[in-house]
């Protein structure tokens, strides 16, 4: 009877495991040497985001790697619209390599927001996203399509959330920085993929 439930939970499991893989989310853990984040990546909603990060992620790009900004609203004096995240980035072995820029996934398309622990992809002009990547402390919704932190109104590529590692979030926020810089940088021991 015991093995025959076993089997039971065991398949339960299995089958929840692959509906939740059906709707296209990606678990991800983010070890750094101030905690760890874990995420769930939506490739339902951005794909093209997901595939990107998670090309960075299998070739072991962000082992390695650093948190190197952190925004708070003390730090951006210059800037009317505030926002508050963090950045991250690959290794710096691997800082001018790596893969063509991609598509910018507007927010007006995928219906995600930047809401508060959103992971977004980092830019300069639409379409310019490669590696570098955010996740936002609190509602953002400036960095959303037709937001005002960018003059282009295109807003950034929402892509995941975090599910756990909120504290080690904010305890990144507010490490000691020079400006946007963390000083130190936070280092990314490694991204892998996790089964949630």
């Amino acid at each position: 009877m015991r093995q025959i439930c076993a089997t039971v939970l065991f398949a339960a499991s299995l089958i929840s495991t692959t509906a939740r893989a059906q709707v296209g989310i990606v678990h991800v853990v983010i070890e750094t040497n101030a905690g760890t984040i874990e995420a769930d990546l939506d490739s339902t909603h951005a794909p093209v985001s997901v595939a990107n990060f998670l090309r960075y992620v299998d070739a072991h790009h962000y082992d390695g790697g650093q948190f190197h900004r952190a925004v708070t609203p003390d730090n951006q004096p210059s800037n009317a619209v505030k926002i508050e995240v963090i950045q991250g980035g690959v290794a710096p072995a691997f800082a001018k390599t790596g893969w063509p820029a991609i598509e910018l996934e507007r927010t007006s398309v995928t219906g995600l927001k930047h809401v508060d622990g959103a992971l977004s992809m980092a830019r300069a002009g639409p379409n310019t996203a490669t590696s570098d990547f955010f996740i936002t402390i609190g509602l953002q919704p400036e960095l959303d399509f037709a937001g005002k932190r960018n003059a282009d109104g295109q807003g950034f590529a929402v892509f995941g959330r975090v599910v756990r590692g909120g504290d080690t979030v904010r305890k990144i926020q507010h490490s000691a920085v020079v400006d946007q810089k963390l000083t130190p940088p936070i280092q990314i021991v490694r991204i892998v993929r996790k089964a949630p």
